[in-house]
């Protein structure tokens, strides 16, 4: 997985640094104005392990999820 930052200009994404392969699928998560966010070390630590999980097929479907929300409630 990439992270990558990148501008709307004439209706497209441009990504900033290196730009990504061609054909690749990417998700687009469009922050409010100039809003940032930050975590803390352990937080980002959490974040890189769930990132490496799903890169390693370690997910569970959305029914799955929802069922265990539904359990937990």
């Amino acid at each position: 997985m990439t992270f990558a930052t990148g501008r709307v200009v004439g209706g497209q994404v441009v990504i900033e640094g290196e730009p990504l392969a061609e054909g690749s699928v990417v998700t687009v998560v469009a922050r409010e104005d100039d809003e940032t966010f930050e975590v803390s070390f352990e937080e980002e630590c959490a974040l890189l392990e769930a990132v490496a999980q799903a890169d390693r097929g370690q997910v569970v479907s959305w029914e799955t999820l929802r069922e265990r929300l539904r359990r937990s409630a």
